[in-house]
């Protein structure tokens, strides 16, 4: 099942805080909110998925415990971008300073930050071209560099800020680069079962 995307002007506007409110009145639900301020519901995901999800969050968590260089974050946290949108990464990291730039009550809702590195992990049911429009989206607000790991294919799409995407054909493993200096991601895991 895709994300079912629900358009709501001009019949229904969403301050911030009304957007903050409904994700939180609807806990069970994986809200986003596009810039354009149509409401994206996605469906809950499978094991596979949740358990490739969470073994990049592991691993990205360990590096960053070893580094202490910023704050990990899962696909529950949402982020208010520059341009309007409020989206949730599989997995998202920002760089210390910046997470501690904001206030308490930045921190408390979504962060009104695009983070500095993302991944996306398609899964079975994901189409593909709308997890390539949000990975353009993350890059064109600040995101330095993204992971689109599509499973099915053996394929990641690597984007980094200012230069056109890389693709790679069944790669044993990603480096952070720059960006997360030191991170390597073994891919076995993840292309060991389709998500």
């Amino acid at each position: 099942m895709s994300a079912l995307t629900l358009k709501l002007s001009p019949v229904v506007h969403m301050n911030d805080d009304d957007f903050y409110n409904l994700c939180q009145v609807n806990p069970n639900l994986k809200l986003e909110r596009t810039a354009t301020g149509e409401l994206v519901v996605m469906p809950p995901t499978g094991g596979e998925g949740g358990k490739g999800e969470a073994d990049l969050i592991v691993d990205l968590g360990i590096w960053n415990r070893q580094t202490q260089l910023g704050v990990v974050f899962s696909s529950s946290t949402g982020f208010k971008l520059p341009n309007g949108a409020d989206r949730s990464p599989d997995a998202a990291w920002v760089e210390l300073s910046r997470w501690e730039a904001l206030t308490p009550e930045q921190r408390r809702k979504f962060p009104p930050l695009a983070p500095d590195f993302v991944i996306e992990l398609r899964s079975a049911t994901d189409e593909l071209e709308p997890l390539q429009a949000k990975m353009q989206e993350y890059m064109e607000n600040g995101v330095q560099l993204g992971w689109l790991i599509n499973p099915q294919q053996r394929i990641v799409e690597i984007y980094r800020q200012g230069q056109p995407k890389q693709i790679l054909n069944s790669p044993s493993s990603l480096s952070g680069e720059e960006v997360l200096p030191g991170f390597v991601l073994d891919l076995s895991r993840i292309f060991e079962s389709p998500q």
